[in-house]
């Protein structure tokens, strides 16, 4: 298991680039909200504790995983936002259902990161049990929303 030996919200705040003047937008799946929602509070304060200004955080909410790529890109075109966080859970279930709106989500997030400059982060949990989500969004692992959220703070200030 990749994050057995990782706490996900561990950083180096001294290695990270100050978020002062960056704004961030975060699309939040409410499929799995018990999980996103623990995702979005752990991404927030890290931007928050990195310097990021409040008003500087903007959030869309949309129905589930597969819409987050079509919500990141309305972030894009509408918000001036220097890294968007793409945030979801998807929960491997009895069908096929887990496998296509994981690839569909992933390809479109990638897509994007392809066709615009505005970085889009990847924070769609894609885990076999509830437990493992719990456990990746502010349980014993940490939370992938911290990671998430120093990630864009790093991609936003690229090559900068």
């Amino acid at each position: 298991m990749a994050t057995e030996n990782k706490n996900l919200s561990a950083y180096d705040k001294a290695s990270i680039p100050n978020a002062k003047d960056l704004r961030f937008g975060i699309v939040v799946s409410e499929w799995n909200s018990e999980i996103t929602e623990g995702l979005f509070n752990g991404a927030v304060a890290a931007l928050l504790d990195c310097g990021t200004q409040k008003d500087n955080i903007i959030r869309f909410n949309v129905p589930g995983s597969f819409e987050l790529p079509l919500g990141c890109k309305k972030m894009i075109e509408s918000q001036n936002v220097d890294a968007v966080l793409a945030i979801g859970s998807v929960i491997q279930g009895e069908t096929k259902h887990f496998d296509f709106v994981c690839s569909a989500t992933s390809q479109g997030i990638m897509d994007l990161n392809l066709q615009t400059d505005t970085p889009v982060i990847f924070c769609v949990l894609t885990d076999n049990t509830l437990q493992q989500a719990i456990d990746r969004s502010g349980g014993k692992h940490g939370n992938k929303g911290t990671e998430a959220a120093i990630a864009a703070i790093k991609m936003a200030t690229l090559g900068k």
